[in-house]
């Protein structure tokens, strides 16, 4: 029993206390996700990894052959890892095994608006989706996150399992699952930089990317510039990465909706980094 004297506040107490956050309601703040689909354990994830790391390897030699490949001391190429650096930290939300990961950055000079992310945390940007659409921070941080959350709730991974069942037929995948030699018959030919995701997954990484931006104190409003930018340079045609993706009018639209969930990451991240 409280002590008598307080007995006149304890409605009051009460109360408060059911409008104050708790630890359990504050870890929840941000987007949510549904569970990553089961298909996606038909294709190793270490063999993918292993495979995007050696196609993103002769991405970077013809690039450097060709003169393309930005140094490391390009002041581009400097803004993206330190991007990078502040949305990185808060991959593990989304997938722990980001932590292994061996992730890197690289610019590679080209009229293409283009960007992306390879499972295993590999990034590579062009310089036309910088210079062209004229970027600001917070807008890279939108792409950056986006093409991270690819990579992060494996879809590439989600995708080539579906790619293969088709090809195989149900009946010689249940066969093969049942002598427990799946693994064997799934080939990882596909090119990664060609692979196009579904309509579901490009609005998931949409949502989670927007998550990661403002967790690392990039503005989540830029969805909303980068996608009018998109818009408008689009007119002309020829945009793969756009091409590739669902219209911004929609994309706009569910930035707007999610944007109660993650404007408190925002501005607490914002608070964390002010001096």
């Amino acid at each position: 029993m409280p002590p008598r004297r307080l007995l006149p506040l304890l409605p009051w107490l009460l109360a408060w206390l059911c409008l104050t956050p708790t630890a359990s309601s504050i870890a929840q703040v941000g987007v949510e996700v549904e569970e990553p689909s089961s298909l996606r354990e038909l294709v190793p994830a270490a063999e993918l990894e292993r495979q995007s790391s050696q196609e993103y390897r002769q991405l970077l030699q013809e690039a450097r052959s060709k003169g393309a490949l930005a140094p490391s001391n390009h002041p581009q190429l400097q803004r993206l890892r330190g991007i990078a650096q502040r949305i990185i930290p808060h991959a593990g939300r989304f997938n722990p095994n980001a932590a292994r990961w061996k992730w890197e950055v690289n610019l590679i000079g080209s009229k293409q608006i283009n960007a992306f992310c390879m499972p295993g945390g590999k990034i590579a940007f062009y310089t036309g989706l910088i210079d062209r659409l004229k970027l600001t921070d917070d807008e890279i941080a939108i792409v950056m996150g986006h093409e991270i959350a690819h990579a992060l709730r494996e879809h590439a991974r989600e995708r080539i399992a579906k790619s293969q069942i088709t090809e195989l037929g149900a009946g010689l995948l249940g066969s093969l699952i049942g002598n427990g030699r799946y693994a064997d018959a799934f080939r990882f030919g596909g090119d990664m930089l060609t692979l196009k995701f579904s309509r579901d997954d490009e609005s998931e990484a949409d949502v989670v990317g927007l998550d990661l931006s403002a967790r690392a104190g990039f503005d989540p409003r830029a969805g909303i510039t980068l996608w009018q930018k998109m818009e408008q340079a689009s007119q002309g045609g020829g945009i793969p990465w756009f091409s590739t993706h669902p219209s911004g009018e929609n994309r706009i639209a569910e930035i707007e909706a999610q944007l109660p969930r993650v404007m408190p990451l925002y501005e607490a991240a914002r608070q964390r980094r002010r001096p």
